[in-house]
């Protein structure tokens, strides 16, 4: 079993799955999404990083599973108190080791600690299958609905991504919908009734869409990694937020706004 590396665990986070939760960050992501805010997210290992007092730090850093639940039960409280829990994100969690991750979901479980998957999809249906009997929820990063597109903006086709969705939702899957919103991307009449379409034409069952407008927080990032800057995009307009909006609840289903 390997250890993956974790670059961030946040406590009392709020916008990563209902309640106060403890989100574990883990390195390591399939995808090279041009819009990327968590640059340092990517690459499996540990990475070198130019701090603000320019002194360099080390990004990365391997927990055993034991070491991980031990942090991660310290704030099981506020988790039991405000119907939380523990959110897996990344970089992307399903790329990593999956009998590390299946042993600490069991280990969470075993413990009473709520967990959620924040995923961007792009894995086997064997892997969410392992995993599956242990989580409570998953976030589900839809990128863009069409394959074309879906390649050129994150580097990776979508026909995994979509029949995992409409496996997770056919197993009964508790499942947040996570649109993120990029300006000349993917808010166009298009792009959004199309995917309207499909969730409606499979029947996905998901108990709401969560929809996350672009924002560049982590543009200075790229530099502090060495890197070119590729999140060179924008928000977009109120206009268009408010529309997604309408297309969505029009068609049944609960919208929030990130």
């Amino acid at each position: 079993m390997k250890q993956p590396y974790i670059f961030n665990i946040q406590k009392f986070s709020v916008h990563d799955g209902p309640g106060i939760r403890t989100t574990v960050f883990f390195k390591g992501c399939p995808m090279r999404c041009l819009w990327c805010h968590n640059p340092e997210s990517q690459a499996p290992e540990h990475e070198l990083f130019i701090g603000k007092d320019g002194h360099t730090e080390r990004i990365g850093r391997q927990y055993s599973v034991q070491e991980l639940t031990e942090l991660l039960r310290k704030d099981q409280l506020f988790y039991d108190q405000s119907g939380g829990g523990v959110t897996l994100s990344g970089g992307e969690v399903m790329a990593m080791d999956m009998d590390y991750i299946t042993e600490l979901l069991g280990e969470l479980q075993r413990m009473g600690i709520s967990v959620a998957i924040d995923t961007c999809g792009y894995t086997s249906l064997q892997n969410f299958r392992r995993i599956y009997p242990l989580t409570d929820l998953f976030l589900y990063d839809l990128k863009l609905y069409n394959n074309e597109e879906h390649l050129r903006y994150t580097g990776v086709e979508n026909k995994r991504i979509l029949e995992n969705l409409r496996a997770l939702s056919e197993w009964g899957a508790d499942i947040i919908l996570r649109l993120i919103l990029v300006r000349d991307v993917n808010v166009d009449e298009t792009s959004i009734n199309d995917l309207k379409e499909w969730l409606m034409k499979h029947k996905i069952a998901i108990r709401q869409i969560d929809l996350l407008p672009y924002h560049d927080f982590g543009r200075d990032k790229y530099a502090r990694l060495k890197r070119v800057c590729t999140q060179n995009f924008s928000a977009p307009e109120d206009s268009d937020i408010e529309r997604i909006k309408t297309v969505f609840r029009e068609a049944g289903y609960c919208v929030t706004l990130q």
